[in-house]
């Protein structure tokens, strides 16, 4: 059961000009099921994108970072589900071109002007004909429709949207879908997440843009320390609100598209954490008074991805030490554990090196039996901090992934 999280509707998801949303069924995993979606690119786009650092990257990733390299402007991105497409080999990389070529023909582009994602079943070949049929008989839908289509484990659709004024006079539109439930882990994860805006961005701003605003999102989540072979994130400028473009990372609209877009892509990866498999609990880890993120983020992943400290919070159990245990053994070795300090939500729980003089029991079992928790420590080393969002474990995790390929 997703925690606090709900299904947008057509109504509450904005269009962009400058594409066009399309579903249909292949029937690659199971029938009468929609499981392939097409995003349709006018000409004068730009795109940024970020994609796993699993060595065993699938077919799609491959594909998709050499006609990024290649392509004259993008014009689609089309998505399967149902299968990975990942450790196929080279007749992985044949299928995910092929499909490329199928939708170019019907939209009449190079083939290296589409990109391809697939997600779902690793080590198994790619139907590809299915889908290559499947493309030519495609419906136009909104933007929920296609949240819906790209999921696998999710119970939840993840979509939204964002509107504001980025410089004196120009308002920019976007929107975003993305996938995922299990298999999370930073540097990107069983995850797919697009979002599309109508703002002008030269190509090089706009990638270092998505690999900032991917940083402070979709890598500062974590489900099962998993981190899978498909990930991708991209974000495309359609270039259709009539601003001048932004092409210089000084330019003030930079800061003011990238806190809009970000704000977009942080609810999309908290959605991801929410809708974890067998989630009950949404979890906040903050680190605070780092000597630097590096340190800090070190931390919260530690702490993020016990399972001991995960199913202690599915347990309602305030088994602090496992908290504790996760922070020592973080890796940070010069860590004063005598200085930190520990809390849940506004409870102190730990400080000079053991249990803080005031907590009881009662305080942290309370906390624990919240369906949204923040743990928040404080290293007393320095001014940086870091957030990594996480859920708990529980029994469905398992039985979802035992039943997976069922």
């Amino acid at each position: 059961m997703a925690v606090n999280l709900h299904e947008k509707n057509a109504a509450d998801l904005l269009h962009i000009d400058g594409v066009q949303v399309y579903v249909g069924q292949a029937g690659v995993k199971k029938p009468d099921h929609d499981d392939v979606t097409l995003l349709v690119l006018g000409k004068n786009n730009t795109v940024g994108a970020v994609f796993t650092k699993n060595r065993f990257c699938a077919a799609p990733v491959e594909t998709a970072r050499a006609h990024l390299a290649e392509a004259e402007g993008v014009r689609a991105l089309v998505v399967n589900t149902g299968n990975a497409n990942a450790g196929t080999g080279v007749q992985g990389r044949a299928d995910a071109v092929a499909v490329c070529a199928a939708v170019a023909e019907q939209i009449g582009c190079k083939t290296e002007q589409v990109l391809p994602f697939s997600t779902g079943v690793i080590l198994e070949p790619l139907p590809a004909a299915k889908i290559i049929k499947a493309v030519a008989q495609l419906r136009p839908v909104h933007w929920n429709d296609a949240a819906r289509a790209i999921m696998t484990t999710d119970t939840v659709p993840k979509a939204a949207s964002r509107e504001g004024l980025v410089g004196s006079s120009h308002t920019v539109k976007a929107t975003g879908i993305a996938k995922g439930s299990g298999m999370i882990h930073p540097n990107m994860a069983t995850m797919l997440g697009f979002i599309v805006c109508d703002a002008a961005v030269s190509q090089p701003v706009l990638q270092q843009m998505t690999q900032e605003i991917a940083d402070m999102s979709f890598n500062a989540i974590t489900v099962d320390g998993d981190t899978s072979t498909n990930d991708s994130f991209v974000i495309v400028a359609t270039a259709k609100n009539g601003q001048s473009e932004i092409d210089n990372i000084a330019d003030p609209r930079y800061r003011q598209l990238k806190e809009l877009l970000g704000s977009l892509a942080e609810e999309l990866a908290q959605a991801i954490v929410r809708d974890g498999e067998g989630a009950s609990k949404f979890i906040t880890v903050e680190v605070t008074q780092a000597a630097n993120r590096e340190e800090a983020k070190q931390i919260a992943y530690a702490v993020a991805r016990s399972p001991l400290v995960k199913t202690a919070f599915f347990a309602s159990d305030p088994n602090l030490g496992r908290i504790l245990a996760a922070i020592g053994y973080a890796g940070v070795e010069d860590l004063d554990t005598g200085r930190l300090k520990v809390w849940l939500d506004d409870v102190l729980v730990a400080e000079q090196g053991g249990r803080a003089a005031a907590y009881t029991e009662d305080q942290g079992q309370a906390v624990m039996a919240q369906d949204e928790i923040t743990v928040r420590i404080e290293l007393m080393r320095g001014q940086a901090a870091a957030k990594v969002y996480t859920c708990d474990f529980s029994y469905d995790y398992v039985r979802i992934n035992a039943d997976y390929r069922s």
